[in-house]
């Protein structure tokens, strides 16, 4: 489950003067492992300055290319994305661990119509996305509305000028910047009026099955909201948060006690006992237990886990569904247990 594998730098490509996009060489003895669909990410695990880090990037080439692409965006004092970016080269070997993610495009025969709103990095998933909506049916649409700060720091420009060109009357953009005043492109952010713009205006005659939106929470919450302000039904709303408000844990200050928490991770039990103070995945991690995670920040998905037994509660969750909640589902990096035994199993998922 928790399986990272040695794979080579075939390429650094310069996407942006603060991005770039590497593509991993995928020995033929691991392309089934590291065959994805459309809108995944994988996760890197390397050690910068005696510092082990974990991180989850979008895939950004399509499945079609046989390519394993991802675009790192560098983030002020962001140590991986800042290694990425100044110091990787083609022939490096990072550890990765094969694909997953939810936020995905499920090829079938029918055709679709599908809107995207993307902000800065968030178009990594997307482009992957559209390229797989076009090549899915030669019905198929595509409307991405893209916010940046400029030109210049859009990420996979020329990628989204390609699609243009190779689909001109299926593949629509509508850019946004809010630093840039620039031709055919709204100025400020993706927010409301931009939403209503699109779908109440310039495609107002379209009938979208499915609208993804990537980016900041802040985005996704307007855009999210604005929609459904419109009558479009959720579960025709998918997202991917890049970045998530911070939340205060005023849960862990309520709590008081210890519990014996029991962990299953490829098919190994292990017995603990934790403060309940304490995050789940956190204690986990503590005993050395090689439980998956990466952001650690409840945006991924990887540290998803189910109860078997007692309770536990998240201090935020923007990724699982009520219902999935109702099974005992958790996000064990927000999970706080609530019951003297809790036991929690990361092969049933």
């Amino acid at each position: 489950m928790n399986d990272f594998h040695a794979l080579k730098i075939a390429a650094v490509d310069t996407l942006t003067p603060n991005a770039v996009a590497l593509t991993f060489e995928v020995p033929e003895n691991l392309k089934n492992t590291f065959a994805f669909t459309a809108g995944q990410y994988i996760t890197i695990k390397h050690t910068v300055n005696g510092e082990e880090l974990r991180r989850a990037y979008s895939i950004s080439s399509a499945p079609s290319s046989g390519k394993l692409t991802v675009g790192i965006k560098k983030v002020p004092k962001g140590t991986f994305s800042v290694y990425a970016n100044e110091n990787i080269k083609a022939g490096d070997v990072l550890e990765v661990m094969p694909p997953e993610g939810r936020f995905v495009f499920e090829k079938n025969s029918e055709a679709k119509n599908i809107a995207a709103f993307a902000a800065g990095s968030g178009i990594t998933p997307i482009i992957s996305i559209a390229q797989t909506v076009l090549e899915s049916h030669p019905e198929s649409t595509f409307v991405l509305v893209f916010g940046n700060q400029s030109p210049e720091e859009a990420m996979y420009l020329r990628a989204v000028q390609e699609l243009q060109d190779r689909y001109t009357n299926r593949f629509f953009t509508q850019h946004v910047y809010s630093r840039s005043q620039e031709e055919n492109a709204l100025f400020g952010r993706i927010e409301t009026s931009t939403v209503n713009f699109i779908i109440k205006n310039k495609f107002k005659e379209t009938s979208f099955d499915a609208f993804y939106l990537c980016g900041p929470e802040e985005m996704i919450t307007s855009v999210s909201d604005t929609l459904k302000t419109n009558g479009i039904a959720e579960d025709k709303i998918f997202f991917e948060l890049f970045t998530s408000s911070d939340t205060e844990d005023t849960l862990a200050e309520e709590l008081e006690g210890k519990t014996t928490l029991e962990v299953t991770v490829d098919d190994e039990v292990f017995s603990l006992s934790m403060d309940k103070k304490t995050l789940v995945l956190d204690a986990v991690l503590k005993e050395n237990i090689n439980a998956p995670y990466s952001c650690q920040g409840g945006v991924c998905s990887s540290c998803i886990a189910r109860i078997t037994e007692g309770k536990a509660e998240m201090v935020k969750n923007q990724i699982l569904t009520d219902g999935e909640v109702a099974e005992g589902f958790i996000l064990t990096c927000q999970a706080h247990p609530l019951t003297s035994t809790l036991k929690v199993d990361y092969d049933d998922v």
